[in-house]
């Protein structure tokens, strides 16, 4: 079962490098974006045949691993 979780920083968190990115973007001729955050996408490939099953234990592995719940959040999408 694919699994995909992508991680951000929660509102709030100073995002430097989402900063540098946006910085770069109107250097390069596009003022049109007003903001950039950067996060991280995790894609696992589990052997559970359960939609559910998959998404529990993929909300643990983010929980305990994948993402600093003190200034990150995650989501979980079933991929299949």
């Amino acid at each position: 079962m694919k699994v995909r979780v992508t991680v951000m920083l929660k509102e709030g968190v100073l995002d430097p490098q989402g900063k540098a990115i946006g910085h770069a973007l109107h250097t390069l001729g596009f003022p049109g974006v007003e903001a950039v955050r950067v996060g991280k996408i995790i894609d696992l490939d589990l052997k559970s045949t359960d939609a559910q099953a998959a998404r529990a234990e993929a909300e643990k592995m983010a929980s305990e691993l994948l993402a600093n719940l003190v200034i990150e959040d995650f989501t979980v999408e079933v991929l299949g």
